[in-house]
């Protein structure tokens, strides 16, 4: 899912070619992405955009009259642009095919967005409100880190007692970070996923806030390089220079040990058991239950349980 840094790069992206350019149709390929009625969306139809801005993970974007179209690619939605030259056709207005992975195209006088959706399970959305003040209605109303201080973030981190991961990607909790940029976080601070708030001590509280921010800021400028002045087309969540997220069995940079992995649900986290857990591994939902007392809890326990003939469908399994 596109989380802080890519939505902070995708609105700057957009904001070179559409802000106060006029959307002239819109095209949706089904019902299920529109999630609002009214005001009906071809109400923004021949409107300017006046404004963007970032609702958690989502885009909004203003448009005349105070209208507003708020977008949230969820985990496989992504955006693309096209430009239109001088000489370039006008874009055919028809509904989209079925067999595209174009969910939703916007078509500007400059251009033309695309909303695009992999794979079978759709979630991605739109809302279209009138009046700024309904964009409320949208924000989980998570904290945003970057423009707080720390006695904000430690209030908000320790209002309940959750495990670290957890209460980074609560969207009612912290603003725009994810399972990617959680992982990346906690190894930068040195901490445990499975740390509870409420016990972390104030030195810790104090590095994670440093590590988030100092995280956000670097992968914000990071993804700013790579696109340059062009349009983000590779928005990935696994990126090869990511310390721990999406690198399960690859040395950590920070100590050399295999990266572990804890798989729940759609979601995994990625950690160092040396730097962040002091040599202790994370229990797996799954197969911690299988293993039941073989499950390792140690990353030398687990090293001699790989290295022993005897343990063949461990291996397997693991």
């Amino acid at each position: 899912m596109p989380e802080l840094p890519d939505i902070v790069v995708y609105i700057e992206a957009l904001e070179r070619r559409i802000l106060h350019h006029t959307l002239e149709r819109v095209r949706l390929s089904g019902p299920y992405l529109l999630r609002t009625a009214t005001p009906p969306i071809q109400r923004l139809e021949g409107k300017r955009v006046q404004g963007l801005r970032r609702i958690g993970k989502r885009i909004a974007m203003g448009f005349d009259q105070d209208y507003w179209l708020v977008l949230h690619l969820m985990i496989a939605g992504r955006l693309h642009w096209r430009d239109r030259g001088p000489a370039a056709p006008r874009p055919r207005v028809k509904t989209l095919s079925a067999r595209s992975r174009d969910v939703a195209a916007f078509d500007f006088d400059s251009g033309c967005l695309t909303l695009s959706e992999a794979g079978s399970r759709k979630r991605a959305s739109i809302h279209v409100v009138s009046g700024a003040e309904k964009l409320a209605d949208l924000d989980p109303g998570g904290l945003e880190v970057l423009d707080s201080r720390l006695e904000e973030f430690a209030a908000r981190l320790t209002c309940e007692n959750h495990t670290l991961k957890r209460a980074l990607t609560d969207p009612h909790l912290m603003s725009g970070i994810g399972n990617a940029y959680s992982d990346e976080i906690l190894h930068a601070a040195q901490l445990s996923p499975a740390a509870l708030t409420r016990r972390l001590t104030a030195e810790e509280i104090a590095r994670l806030y440093e590590a988030t921010r100092n995280t956000l800021r670097d992968w914000t400028d990071r993804l700013r390089v790579e696109t340059g002045g062009g349009f983000p087309e590779k928005v990935t969540a696994f990126r090869p220079t990511m310390a721990v997220h999406g690198r399960h069995g690859q040395p950590c940079p920070r100590c050399g040990a295999k990266v572990q992995r804890v798989r729940y649900a759609d979601h995994e986290t990625n950690y160092c058991a040396r730097c962040q857990a002091g040599g202790k591994l994370l229990a797996d939902r799954s197969l911690s239950r299988l293993l039941k007392q073989d499950w390792p809890r140690t990353l030398e326990e687990l090293e001699a349980m790989r290295s022993n003939e005897g343990h063949q469908g461990f291996q397997r399994v693991h």
